[in-house]
């Protein structure tokens, strides 16, 4: 059989330090030295009866025959600051956020809300090929961008647009990335939601499941061992942490005591798979222990409870350089993507309770309203202000031409080989011979 990724990285430790001849202690961490030492040497135990001397366990001897029932736990609790009313249950527990803060927090949220209704639709009318919204799912962006330094490096899945958009990335990159057209970042060549910007320490999303949390705890293990007081946020689903990619992941990061912050959104249904058929424990919070992570299940419909279970995660993250796990709480109101009905596997009325009782732009407005930051007057005018915004560089995003054809050869190497070089030739000459069949005038000229 073959090993794990884990066991093969502990054989390059080991074969890394017999090569050159390094002393273990400068060629890792003291968490990864330890890995060495454990598959290396015979570990010294003082004999004691009473406590297992069983490396990999915490425990002590018992004489009763008792299995663990998982259906007789209680379930890990899930942390809240305000209820659907707005009101804030614990003083103590309000992050005491000023009014600018909190306006930025909801204007945010509905600028994603009327982006998202206004490219839905577009995908509907064949504008543009793909998109998914975050109806529903608003608070768990915003709530945790807010916590994190600007500079913290996100790893995101597909359905954080509200983490980028906090950050600075503009509607009009956002547009340009979703048409794919001359001006995206990506240069076109990603699906639309695929968003990723250098400037925004957000890393480009990839579309296969759970690639990002691997590479996640690599780099959050760079930045340890860079000294920089900085994390990794990695974003995933729920769906997502049913992958493999997972727990190679999670155990990777508490292993090495690496500085990020897996943030789970527990939407309930994945792409098309609700939850009870996906696992039979409690959650996905429930694995952080077992891993060995500081673990965390907050109401993502409530954007202040998230904002205060980030910004005590990032402090265990930089100042003790240890993984944590949070787990947020939250309904995916829309359908997974234009490619998904999600009425064949939930009912109509389930969602529309979610979109009218708990909604977390409805919270936070009742919590402004409350506070005489916000009224109705003010909201009509944002809400015309925002659509009026977006429309504006939808139309311009739209109007702009697509990437020159040659885009597909280069930026692969730094200097172009022979044998693209060929591919890039015959492909003029194929367009140029039968250009009547390519609508060139759509696209910026090819070089």
């Amino acid at each position: 059989m073959m090993a794990s990724l884990f066991q093969r990285t502990c054989r390059f430790l080991r074969f890394y330090q017999k090569q050159v001849k390094v002393p273990a202690q400068h060629i890792a961490s003291k968490q990864t030295r330890s890995i060495y030492y454990s598959a290396t040497r015979l570990q010294e135990f003082a004999v004691d009866d009473d406590k297992p001397q069983f490396p990999g366990s915490k425990s002590v001897f018992s004489e009763k025959l008792e299995f663990l029932k998982p259906d007789e736990y209680d379930g890990i609790p899930v942390y809240r600051v305000m209820n659907r009313d707005g009101e804030v249950i614990d003083p103590d527990q309000d992050p005491g956020l000023d009014k600018e803060t909190v306006t930025k927090m909801y204007k945010t949220m509905t600028t994603l809300n009327t982006m998202d209704k206004i490219l839905y639709e577009s995908q509907r009318q064949g504008r543009i090929s793909f998109y998914m919204t975050n109806y529903g799912e608003e608070g768990t962006h915003v709530g945790s961008a807010a916590a994190l330094n600007e500079k913290d490096i996100i790893f995101g899945q597909y359905r954080e647009a509200g983490v980028i958009l906090w950050r600075g990335f503009s509607l009009e990159t956002a547009m340009n990335q979703c048409y794919g057209n001359c001006d995206d970042l990506g240069k076109g060549r990603q699906m639309p939601v695929h968003y990723g910007s250098k400037e925004h320490h957000f890393m480009t999303i990839s579309s296969p499941l759970a690639t990002q949390m691997p590479h996640a705890s690599g780099a959050a293990y760079a930045l340890k061992r860079s000294g920089r007081d900085l994390c990794v946020v990695c974003y995933f689903g729920d769906g997502a942490a049913s992958e493999g990619d997972a727990h190679a992941a999670f155990n990777f990061a508490a292993t090495l005591d690496a500085p990020v912050i897996f943030f789970c959104r527990n939407n309930g249904y994945a792409i098309s798979t609700p939850t009870a058929e996906q696992y039979r424990g409690d959650g996905i919070a429930i694995r952080g222990p077992a891993y060995g992570m500081n673990t965390i299940r907050v109401d993502g419909n409530d954007v202040f409870a998230v904002y205060n279970a980030t910004k005590a995660a990032r402090k265990i993250a930089v100042e003790e350089s240890k993984p944590v796990l949070i787990e947020a709480m939250t309904y995916r109101i829309g359908h997974h993507s234009t490619s998904d009905d999600s009425s064949a596997y939930r009912s109509v009325d389930e969602v529309r309770y979610w979109d009218s009782e708990d909604h977390p732009i409805g919270r936070l407005r009742k919590y402004m309203m409350q506070k005489e930051w916000w009224d109705v007057d003010t909201e009509k005018a944002w809400m015309a202000e925002t659509k009026k915004n977006v429309m504006q560089e939808f139309q311009a995003a739209e109007k702009r031409k697509k990437p020159s054809p040659t885009n597909m050869l280069t930026d692969v190497y730094e200097e172009m080989p022979d044998h693209l070089q060929k591919q890039l030739d015959e492909m003029k000459k194929h367009v140029e011979q039968y250009k009547e069949y390519y609508p060139l005038d759509q696209y910026e000229a090819m070089k």
